[in-house]
């Protein structure tokens, strides 16, 4: 039976792509036939310098990269307002669709979001948001939050958020994660203030996602 993650961010740019190809590689590594999914991808000449294609480089994954993501635009614009320039409705059946057709051959999907948590998708005669998508596909989430100052703010907000819209967090992975006093503190204040769990802190340009593969597998339901 077919088991999946949601990977949201507290922002854009926050390292949500790199700690994908992370936790694909693991699985791959270690045999478990694993794929990756996104809806909406902004900001990609084509599919070739997207961001499936690096989770597929990182992580040796033989997957159809064009079966890797259902919309892609090349303006660096939240997908509402790319889909909207490029007179394009994304709709909710052919994520729906696209998602099945990847769960149908792997065990284990990583499903990666648009920016943070409150991306809007589509704005036309239909309001679709982020938090559609994960409720669609009934998905739980893990967060990915910089390591850095202003993070606890960002992140206790995600979590709040998804709380309040009937959405299920396993934990939080901290990226960019040093030794320093400031990581230190924002890890244990996130932790106590969200009661969520950091699962893992990922230093600058790791090559591991620092998480047994048992507790690993542990977050996919």
């Amino acid at each position: 039976m077919n088991k999946s993650l949601f990977v949201t961010g507290t922002n854009t740019d926050i390292g949500k792509t790199y700690i994908c190809g992370l936790i694909q590689k693991k699985l791959i590594e270690n045999n478990i036939n694993a794929g990756y999914y996104k809806a909406a991808m902004s900001g990609s000449i084509n599919i070739s310098s997207s961001d499936a294609a690096y989770v597929k480089e990182i992580s040796n994954s033989n997957q159809n990269l064009n079966k890797m993501v259902s919309y892609i635009f090349s303006e660096a614009l939240s997908p509402h307002l790319a889909a909207k320039l490029n007179n394009q409705s994304i709709e909710l059946s052919k994520i729906a669709e696209d998602y099945n057709s990847i769960a149908d051959n792997y065990d284990y999907v990583t499903v990666e979001g648009s920016g943070g948590i409150i991306c809007p998708i589509r704005d036309d005669d239909k309001l679709i948001l982020l938090e559609d998508i994960i409720k669609l596909l009934n998905l739980n989430v893990i967060i990915i939050a910089d390591s850095n100052l202003g993070t606890i703010n960002s992140t206790v907000l995600t979590s709040s958020y998804l709380k309040s819209h009937q959405i299920t967090c396993k934990g939080i992975i901290m990226n960019n994660y040093s030794d320093s006093i400031l990581h230190k503190d924002n890890a244990y204040m996130i932790e106590k203030l969200t009661n969520l769990p950091i699962l893992a802190k990922i230093a600058n340009n790791s090559t591991t996602i620092g998480i047994t593969l048992e507790e690993l597998l542990k977050l996919y339901d």
